[in-house]
């Protein structure tokens, strides 16, 4: 029986594998714009067409293609509006210049024009689900896309698309809300000002595994310690080497000694040295022990639930506190404190003494998951030259590659390191995930190979953010002065150190910034427990913080009968104040007067809100509302280093190398701009090359914020010697002076004589090539340090039958600085407004009583979708007399939201929960021990 299926136009007939999905069958022929995002039906980044009908292909098996005709993303404009009653039958509606666009389908079109992506990696699925709405399923559009996730955008955007495509189609869908925004109109983002737009709508757009295969790659499964703590005394491959298409079967005997961290850091005496490849002794529940080499991912899973492996089973400490203690489980021989911060000023117990009021409270937050859509993934093979390549999802290809050259004895020239488009990151890509294990197999068996994680594997068995316990002690005048301030802070890293000393750092000074105390005392302890490892998160630790601080604040001012904004007028530091905490250098920022413009707007909002739309309490709708506020040093005080490179190309363009791969974060097209502003060209001249070691000397990578603001100076040097350097070439060509020459968009103007780039170059290029090409650096320590601010206002309604917290208002103020790109940086405080609420709300990651993480899907770890977000104000502000730079909002925004939730279910509630998440059965069973004595406090 022949099968026979047509894809995108196209016929097909090769037949899939036994139990092969639709998805699989289709990136093996190319298309990838097909993505893995659950392999369990709950994402929609795998979104197809099957005869019009919109399927999730990883549950799609594909023999159930045959005679049908499927469409993908990449196919949409050819053949994929056919069959779509929305679209047939009123016309395409609005976006029907679609096809001049050079965008193809009206909805790909809408979404391009929207911007309704960050990274890109849901985007094809989006498109596709929209595409084959009806009319009815238009009039409820949270039920329509509630199988479609995104983790970056928040949604708004995405909504905005949905209904500008689908305009004129829907019965009078609901309006999308229009933020009351402050700053500039956002730009036109269908213009070329983000070459990126056009690849994200059509699935074009190449993500680590979308680029082509290396010839023979193999492929990894692992085998991992079902025990939280254990020693290896055995382990027998011989039933998983015996399987047809097995080619190793690697444990600690094939991994080099040496012991390293995870953390990708340019100081990297940061962090502890505590980690090998594959160890003989398992510190957590799901740590990696053995790695089969087979030539396929099935084969290779099967073959790993072959190798037995015998344990030791060695006491284990999961509670950080216990572990604090001397005669406590060592997690590791050399303790389980992997970092601690001290710092005192002033005499705390004297401010103590002094204070009117006094609120002691003690907070945790929870163990939380990036859930990037896109998994870890890394291929690592050998060039014909010899050379050592590694692809990955990684944020810093320069720092991997050192990393990994030390752990195996590598040379740096021998080791190319690349990345692609990320699909969504938070820091995830900031640690070796996958990379180090991918390479040692490449180094055993000579062949190309390839790790890409399930979405198990990423909730069970990768990084998470740090859970916190925080105790706070603060008093205060009766008129909201701080006079003391002391916090006991105890970071739980898990069972490696890696980035937990510099969280526990950033928390404990960045959280800190802007609190006006002459008495402050902070005792913070990084512990090691046999708790799956944590790592960098959105935020960095300063979010855990803030949330106990603004949570106490609150409280304080309840005792004191202060508004919140009252007491924080007094809490905070005035303009021109130092910050308690040096940052980059050694300097201490100075406050300038974002914070106050910050709390000002948002006073005003709020005001706003709360008077032009009431909202009536009642027995089932206990309503009320909090605030919270955030701080961060603008520059990270790790020596981060940023280059870049410029070329001009025989064409009159620009290439520009800056080794940081794109992830949604509007990073490379804020570069983009910059360079062109430096050129004095346009933004769709200039080329910015991948993530590539090979293309500058050395990059810290694109981590803590820093991609605009410390590679966008490296990228105007450069930009600026390379225009010199034109500029004196032409002079010298023409015999005029340099000062008599002008750059412009593709000539060089001496005295009115123009002189075409391309021409420069042709000329320039036998004579003196170095002309044609500039390189630049910048430091952390090189760059001025400030603070940027945030603020984050709720309204809420909870709901005391259920413990259902609903929010109805929700309105952010950032000191972003000079904005460069006010509608990019808008959708990343949305975005990141939306993780804040799924953080406060509901993702946990808990363990059963064996240590392993229990929620290992996409259904039981969840995050917001669609119907669950609110729209969120907001607003950018920009300091008096502040120097014209940006001031980072990829991490800042997240962090006050938690505290703002919690602080509102406070009013609400009159009951203080100090215990993330605020899950509905939490809040259900603080109320319920509360029965009879629990009442919202009168309003202030």
């Amino acid at each position: 029986m022949v099968f026979r299926v047509r894809v995108n136009g196209q016929e097909a007939q090769e037949p899939p594998r036994p139990g092969q999905c639709l998805r699989t069958y289709l990136r093996e022929r190319g298309l990838t714009g097909v993505k893995k995002g659950c392999d369990t039906g709950d994402c929609g980044a795998c979104t197809v067409h099957v005869d019009g009908l919109a399927v999730h292909s990883c549950l799609y098996p594909a023999h159930r293609a045959d005679g049908r005709t499927v469409t993908t993303i990449e196919g949409l404009a050819a053949d994929g509006r056919a069959g779509h009653s929305a679209w047939d039958a009123a016309g395409a509606g609005a976006g029907d210049n679609a096809a001049d666009s050079g965008v193809g389908h009206p909805v790909q079109e809408a979404f391009c024009r929207s911007h309704a992506f960050q990274c890109g990696y849901c985007t094809p699925g989006f498109i596709m689900t929209t595409v084959a709405l009806t009319p009815e399923q238009l009039a409820d559009l949270p039920q329509a896309l509630k199988g479609n996730l995104c983790r970056c955008t928040g949604y708004r955007s995405i909504e905005e698309a949905v209904r500008t495509a689908h305009a004129g189609h829907a019965r009078e869908p609901a309006p999308v809300p229009a933020p009351d925004l402050t700053a500039d109109p956002v730009p036109d983002p269908s213009d070329d000002r983000d070459p990126s737009a056009l690849g994200i709508v059509t699935g074009t757009a190449r993500f680590t595994l979308d680029v082509p295969e290396p010839d023979g790659l193999l492929h990894l499964a692992l085998v991992r310690s079902p025990h939280r703590h254990a020693r290896i005394v055995g382990i027998d491959t011989s039933a998983a080497l015996a399987v047809p298409g097995v080619h190793a079967v690697l444990t600690h005997h094939d991994a080099p000694r040496t012991r390293y961290s995870t953390a990708l850091h340019e100081n990297t005496g940061d962090d502890p040295a505590d980690t090998r490849v594959l160890d003989d002794v398992v510190r957590h529940a799901g740590q990696r022990v053995a790695a089969v080499v087979a030539d396929h991912p099935a084969t290779a899973a099967e073959a790993a639930r072959l190798v037995r492996v015998t344990y030791q089973v060695l006491p284990a400490v999961t509670d950080p506190d216990q572990a604090l203690r001397e005669e406590g489980v060592r997690v590791h021989e050399d303790g389980n404190i992997a970092g601690e911060f001290h710092h005192t000023a002033g005499d705390t117990e004297r401010g103590l003494a002094e204070a009117d009021v006094v609120h002691e409270g003690v907070f945790h937050t929870q163990r939380v998951q990036h859930t990037a859509l896109e998994c870890h993934a890394s291929r690592a093979w050998t060039d014909p030259d010899g050379r050592l390549r590694l692809h990955s999802a990684t944020q810093a290809p320069h720092l991997a590659r050192r990393r990994l050259c030390e752990v195996f004895g590598l040379a740096p020239d021998r080791l190319r390191v690349t990345a692609g488009r990320l699909g969504g990151s938070f820091g995830r890509g900031q640690d070796l995930q996958t990379e180090d294990i991918a390479l040692l197999a490449t180094l055993r068996t000579g062949r190309p190979v390839q790790l890409e994680n399930t979405r198990t594997d990423e909730l069970t068995a990768t990084t998470t953010r740090h859970p916190f316990h925080v105790t706070v002690t603060i008093g205060a005048r009766r008129d909201g002065t701080l006079t003391a301030l002391k916090l006991r802070v105890v970071c739980d890293t898990g069972a490696y150190g890696n980035q937990g000393p510099s969280v526990l750092t950033v928390a404990c000074t960045e959280a800190l910034a802007h609190y006006r105390c002459a008495n402050l005392t902070v005792d913070g302890y990084c512990v090691r427990t046999n708790n799956p490892p944590a790592g960098a998160f959105r935020g960095y630790g300063a979010g855990q913080l803030t949330f106990a601080v603004e949570s106490a604040l609150d409280e304080l001012a309840r005792r004191l009968h202060l508004a919140p904004l009252a007491i924080r007028a007094r809490a905070y530091l005035p303009p021109g104040a130092p910050a308690p905490f040096p940052g980059a250098g050694g300097r201490s920022p100075v406050m300038d007067t974002g914070l106050a413009h910050c709390l000002d707007v948002l006073g005003r909002v709020r005001d706003r809100r709360l008077r032009t739309r009431p909202v009536r309490a009642g027995p089932r709708r206990l309503v009320g509302e909090g605030l919270a506020v955030a701080t961060r040093h603008t520059v990270p005080a790790d020596g981060h280093v940023a280059q870049a490179a410029v070329t001009l190309r025989a064409d009159g363009h620009y290439d520009v190398a800056v080794a940081i791969p794109d992830f949604g974060s509007g990073t490379r097209t804020a570069l983009r701009d910059i360079a062109a502003e430096a050129l004095h060209t346009h933004p769709g001249r200039v080329h910015l090359s991948d993530a590539d070691t090979d293309h500058v000397h050395h990059h810290s990578g694109a981590f803590g914020s820093t991609g605009v603001l410390l590679t966008g100076q490296a990228v105007a040097r450069a930009c600026r010697a390379l225009a010199h350097r034109m500029t004196a070439f032409a002079a010298a060509s023409a015999g005029t002076a340099p000062g008599a020459c002008r750059l412009d968009t593709d000539t060089v103007h001496c005295d009115g004589s123009p002189l075409p780039l391309t021409e420069l170059h042709r000329r320039a290029l036998p004579v003196d090539p170095a002309r044609l090409r500039a390189e630049a650096s910048t430091t952390a320590q090189q760059t001025q340090v400030s603070l940027a601010f945030c603020a984050q206002w709720f309204r809420v309604e909870v709901d005391p039958a259920t413990g259902h917290v609903r929010i109805l208002d929700s309105v952010h103020v950032a000191d972003a600085g000079t904005v460069l790109d006010p509608g990019r940086c808008r959708a990343q405080i949305e975005g990141a407004v939306v993780q804040g609420i799924g953080t406060a709300l509901r993702e946990d990651l808990p363990t059963d009583g064996h240590g392993r993480i229990a929620t290992t899907d996409l259904r039981s770890y969840l995050i917001p979708h669609f119907g669950e977000t609110p729209a969120t104000e907001v607003h950018l502000v920009h300091p008096h007399r502040s120097p014209a730079a940006p001031k980072p909002m990829s991490e800042l925004p997240i962090n006050p939201v938690a505290p703002a939730l919690a602080n509102a279910v406070r009013d609400a509630t009159g009951i203080r929960l100090a215990t993330l998440p605020l899950r509905p059965d939490t809040v259900w069973a603080a109320l319920a021990a509360h029965a009879g004595r629990w009442r919202p406090d009168p309003p202030n």
